[in-house]
């Protein structure tokens, strides 16, 4: 979950560093030489690469749109009327998600992130892979601006021939990356169209070495910053956004694929200290997937373990999830208050050129495979409730490749 806070909190899975913690050959060709370099914007691609992920909202005027997309996201939650209920909870919610905003900077850096490294990512793309190119990057949120929606008509209008819908999630999820899929097949279901481009998708990459080695990376370069007589002390506590164990019990993948990235991580450290997996933004009264990282932050200071590094491992950029609730919530308020000793957080993949690699890798190995999605894709939870899924799986899986 590439990217999922309070205002994810709110939707049921959708929630630096704090020290405490970016030719032809002919008289045309000829002259393209002196010509200025083509750009993102105007050049015309072969391949696109839509960037999935939630989104947030850059100011603080967009917060409510934001909310409101939301609550009103069926593939996210049920809610009771919620035609009536959705808005009403996102008008209601909107002055505190606000406020949590303002204490980051006054909105949401993930469009920075994203855009920085799908320009990297390109980059690598055309060098490493000539036959695809030229590449562009589109960026698909689901809740603000560029909308997914919005960002397929670009596509289009651009005449990409070849189009991948990449999830920024590395770890599957319904309620993610489901979601985002969801919307690319009822944006052409709705218009009664066929794509003009060939559709597959990159749909988890919990595993991915060049993943694995950004998160071991930057563990190794937070743990150097605790005092030397506590480094071996230290706690690594990988965080992750819950799920209501009402999605995990349908069978939903999330919580093996964050296993995985966890279990990877730690080998590639040597499992260098001790670990655990937690899991923050839960909301609500129902059951949610635990332990929870602020309880498990007070009972581990209990035990007297007062050394703590925080990991995002289901989030590649930073918001409000790692800016507020990890950085200000739990590594200041709560820290403070349970009288931990040293608490840090690993910085955030964001300008990260190896994880730039990582981005170009993973679209390379997936253009070359000539699949349209992975085998885990075309599998429905066992006890799924939403027709659209199978139908967007089904999207994908016949997708017709060259």
């Amino acid at each position: 979950m590439a990217a999922l806070g309070s205002a994810a909190r709110l939707f049921l899975f959708a929630r630096s560093s704090v020290g405490l913690t970016l030719r032809r050959r002919s008289t045309a060709a000829a002259l393209a030489q002196n010509a200025p370099p083509e750009s993102q914007e105007n050049r015309k691609p072969k391949t696109g690469i839509l960037m999935l992920n939630m989104g947030g909202p850059e100011k603080l005027e967009d917060v409510h749109d934001f909310l409101l997309r939301l609550f009103m996201d069926t593939d996210l939650m049920k809610l009771p009327v919620q035609n009536k209920l959705g808005p009403f909870i996102a008008k209601r919610r909107t002055p505190k998600i606000q406020e949590q905003y303002s204490k980051i900077g006054g909105g949401s850096p993930i469009k920075h992130w994203t855009s920085m490294q799908g320009e990297g990512m390109v980059k690598l793309l055309d060098e490493t892979s000539p036959n695809t190119a030229p590449h562009k990057f589109y960026i698909g949120f689901r809740y603000v601006n560029p909308l997914t929606e919005e960002a397929i008509e670009e596509m289009e209008k651009d005449g990409v021939e070849r189009a991948v819908a990449f999830t920024q999630y590395p770890q599957y999820s319904c309620s993610t990356t489901g979601s985002s899929l969801n919307a690319i097949y009822r944006y052409y279901r709705n218009r009664g169209e066929r794509p003009k481009m060939r559709w597959s998708v990159i749909d988890r990459w919990p595993t991915h070495p060049l993943l694995v080695e950004c998160f071991a990376e930057h563990i190794r370069n937070e743990l150097l910053k605790f005092p030397e007589d506590k480094r071996e002390d230290v706690v690594i506590l990988f965080s992750a956004h819950s799920l209501p164990m009402a999605v995990v019990n349908r069978g939903d993948p999330y919580p093996q694929e964050v296993g995985a990235t966890v279990q990877r991580v730690m080998e590639r450290l040597g499992h260098c200290n001790p670990y655990r997996l937690v899991w923050q933004s839960r909301v609500g009264p129902m059951a949610w997937l635990g332990p929870q990282t602020d309880e498990v932050i007070k009972g581990l200071s209990e035990r007297g373990k007062k050394n703590l590094l925080l990991v995002p491992i289901a989030f590649t950029s930073d918001h409000i999830e790692t800016l507020h609730e990890l950085d200000i919530e739990y590594a200041q308020v709560l820290a403070e208050e349970c009288g931990v000793e040293n608490i840090r957080r690993a910085e955030s993949l964001n300008g990260n050129p190896l994880f730039m690699k990582a981005l170009a890798d993973l679209v390379q190995s997936h253009l070359r495979s000539n699949e349209s999605c992975s085998r885990q894709l075309t599998l429905r939870c066992p006890l799924c409730t939403n027709p659209t899924c199978g139908e967007t799986k089904a999207f994908f899986a016949n997708q017709k490749l060259p």
